[in-house]
């Protein structure tokens, strides 16, 4: 494990340069209010759950960093990412379309959420820490995981374990035309560990304060 992290390090910076990750000029918030009608319909109710193509609690994504949006949506377009309905919605937007959501969203019921410790509210079990350091988890996600090294990584802490689980055994699934993340960092960390270690290493990141959350839209209020 010793060079482990440096190798994982220089492979995610690789990663984000050949996304070109930068979102579209635009990243207007107020226009991304407008345009969230499409979305606010899944992510605009807390805890509603998904149940195609797999039953799942759908993430929260106020709050989550709009580069990291704009990276996942973008995925979804180039069928990088399989899900049906995301990947026909994404297919519908425009570059300027994503930066403005991402925007919208990154900042959204942000003002009633407290700022996230740098350091865990509650440290993980020995064997919980055992998979998060074989993983090199916070190499990319942060020590407390809602502070990416780059904002084109997801903040995980506090988000839906189920869902959590789910995204992490796509990252390892293959020849499924409904699921699956072609992502070859991702990919190589899951195909390390047994489905109940992810199940794990999903619950506890799940339990931790985050900043994402569910804004109710004014519509479901």
């Amino acid at each position: 494990m010793t060079h482990a992290k440096p190798l994982l390090l220089a492979l995610a910076a690789a990663f984000l340069t050949a996304l070109g990750a930068t979102p579209a000029q635009a990243q207007d918030a107020a226009a991304g209010k407008k345009k969230a009608s499409m979305c606010i319909g899944c992510h605009g109710i807390p805890g509603y759950q998904a149940s195609f193509p797999e039953i799942y609690k759908v993430p929260m994504i106020s709050g989550q960093n709009a580069k990291y949006i704009v990276n996942a949506l973008n995925a979804y377009k180039k069928g990088e990412r399989k899900h049906p309905t995301m990947r026909g919605i994404a297919g519908s937007l425009t570059d300027t379309d994503m930066a403005d959501l991402a925007a919208f969203y990154q900042q959204y019921g942000m003002s009633s959420i407290k700022p996230v410790a740098d350091t865990p509210a509650a440290p993980p079990s020995p064997e919980v820490a055992a998979l998060i350091a074989k993983g090199a988890c916070n190499s990319c996600h942060g020590p407390n995981f809602s502070k990416p090294i780059d904002p084109g990584y997801p903040k995980l802490a506090g988000q839906h374990p189920d869902y959590l689980y789910a995204a992490l055994r796509a990252y390892g699934t293959e020849g499924n035309p409904n699921v699956g993340r072609a992502n070859a960092i991702m990919g190589g960390q899951v195909k390390q560990f047994k489905r109940e270690e992810l199940k794990a290493i999903a619950q506890y990141l799940g339990s931790l304060p985050g900043e994402i959350h569910t804004e109710p839209a004014p519509h479901f209020r």
